[in-house]
């Protein structure tokens, strides 16, 4: 294969995945009117999702009240925007005391969690993907408490030892 060919067909790739990250910031960055609640990952822990399941990060290098994702970070990172009318909404294991607004550079507004602005991962493509924790050590998902996810802090399952009729661990007596 030509240089030429590698090059159309890398410049194809990049295009697919840009057409692909704008539909996505098109249809799933508004959610039913901000809705943040918590849901548990087998990996991370309790982490905070959108109305519809999707993995909330945060950008470590935006300071809290401001915005720096914007342009083409904010195609592939979509800001969780609120509708027209639309209000912020704690659902389950969120402090609402937490949740509110920041007003983008494009005039919509964001909603944050402890002041820190919300974003979905454009490639996350089904509720509890977390594809993109910690990428370029600049981008995190979020636990209820509003600290970086961190691999190992979920909880270990729990076992149960059931007793035989002999009283023991399967065991006879």
């Amino acid at each position: 294969m030509g240089t030429r060919r590698i090059v159309q067909l890398a410049t194809l790739v990049v295009l697919c995945a840009v057409g692909v990250a704008v539909a996505m910031a098109a249809t799933g960055s508004h959610g039913h009117g901000g809705t943040v609640k918590a849901a548990d990952d087998a990996t991370f822990g309790s982490l905070l999702v959108s109305s519809s399941g999707m993995t909330l990060y945060h950008l470590t290098t935006e300071k809290p009240g401001s915005i720096a994702c914007t342009g083409s970070c904010a195609t592939v990172w979509p800001p969780l925007v609120l509708g027209s009318g639309a209000k912020v909404i704690a659902g389950s294991g969120v402090t609402a005391s937490k949740l509110g607004t920041i007003r983008r550079p494009d005039g919509r507004l964001q909603v944050t969690y402890g002041g820190i602005a919300l974003y979905r991962y454009s490639l996350d493509r089904k509720s509890g993907d977390v594809e993109d924790q910690g990428s370029q050590g600049i981008w995190y998902a979020l636990t209820p408490a509003g600290t970086r996810a961190k691999a190992g802090t979920a909880p270990a399952p729990t076992t149960t030892t059931t007793m035989d009729s002999g009283g023991g661990y399967g065991y006879g007596r």
